[in-house]
């Protein structure tokens, strides 16, 4: 009987390394490479926009690098890559632990060859998705921060341009110059990079992935504040960072919330129709067992007395009476009339 039930959660399928080794890891392999060309390489041109002399929007001081930010994109790109990873492997190796054996998965590669083991399967299946997602929102932003070229906070102060030469009389002056900035290039182009807000777009697409796995996954029965205090603290650790891209003149408020969008809406995606909510294929669950209505008081069905109710009689009689319009005449008993019959022949 057991090897019956193991069968029953064995998953067969002879597709899993041609799809992994030709489809899924080609994928991944041109993500990354579209990733890496749109940050540090110039095949995709900055789109120039013009300006107004004197605009204050863009008129801010200028931060310094990004490494002397309270949220460099070291420290944003460690906690996104760290926070994530640390929490699936904990919950899977708990899960895995926890759970009993019977109900654990099993996965039959090329038909009865190996085994693959479901804890290292369902690692690699959500870091796997995570990773892809990762750097779809790395080309989401660099892609919309490319195209449409806005100017940061600071980039007049980046800019440098020359209000004598460009002729600015008034506020109103439209400038479409592309040699209007005489400040470092490497600066100008990163100033005209900052819709969507990249970090604030990672970060958020981290908090979200990860609070949509402790609560689908995790099971806490001890406590109610465990997975809301842990989720909350994700969430504003991503809100954080966004605050701090505004505080310190590096994103509008509209570019951070561009990149919340984009995050937010990648990471749930990702969890809803790739992976299915973490959660297990029907195929490995085991099959519940019909259930028979027990009598109250553990009484066998075939003791107990059928007590019929005083409705049903009721509707029984009015049924007799509506096909009976006249009343039914019992005959007598010979006893009855033989009398009778005696009084009658004894006067004729």
């Amino acid at each position: 009987m057991r090897n019956i039930g193991d069968r029953d959660l064995q998953k067969t399928s002879t597709y899993i390394v041609p799809c992994f080794l030709l489809v899924e890891l080609v994928i991944m392999a041109g993500t990354v490479l579209l990733a890496y060309y749109f940050e540090y390489t110039d095949t995709f041109p900055v789109h120039v926009q013009g300006f107004f002399c004197f605009d204050k929007t863009f008129s801010k001081p200028y931060p310094g690098p990004e490494d002397d930010s309270k949220a460099p994109p070291a420290l944003v790109y460690s906690l996104v890559t760290a926070i994530p990873t640390v929490t699936i492997l904990i919950g899977e190796v708990t899960t895995f632990f926890v759970k009993a054996e019977g109900a654990q998965e099993k996965t039959i590669v090329t038909a009865d060859c190996c085994y693959f083991n479901p804890l290292l399967r369902r690692i690699v299946r959500f870091l796997g998705v995570y990773s892809f997602g990762l750097f779809a929102t790395t080309i989401f932003a660099n892609a919309g921060q490319v195209v449409t070229g806005n100017q940061t906070p600071h980039f007049l102060s980046a800019c440098r341009p020359n209000y004598t030469v460009l002729g600015c009389q008034s506020p109103m002056q439209y400038i479409t110059e592309r040699r209007a900035c005489t400040g470092n290039p490497y600066l100008v182009a990163s100033a005209r990079k900052s819709f969507p807000s990249k970090d604030a777009a990672l970060s958020i697409y981290s908090a979200v992935y990860t609070v949509m796995y402790v609560t689908l996954v995790f099971r806490t029965k001890g406590t109610r504040l465990t997975k809301p205090t842990l989720c909350l603290t994700l969430l504003s650790l991503a809100v954080l960072v966004g605050v701090v891209r505004v505080t310190e003149y590096r994103n509008h408020w509209g570019d951070v919330l561009a990149g919340y969008l984009t995050g937010g809406a990648i990471a749930a995606f990702l969890v809803t129709c790739v992976i299915n909510n973490f959660q297990q294929t029907a195929s490995a669950l085991p099959p519940l067992p019909p259930q028979r209505p027990q009598p109250p008081h553990g009484m066998p069905l075939s003791t107990l007395p059928r007590v019929e109710s005083p409705l049903e009689k009721f509707q029984d009689f009015h049924t007799l009476r509506s096909h009976d319009h006249q009343p039914y005449l019992c005959p007598a008993p010979p006893d009855v009339l033989l009398p009778s019959r005696r009084f009658i022949s004894s006067e004729v």
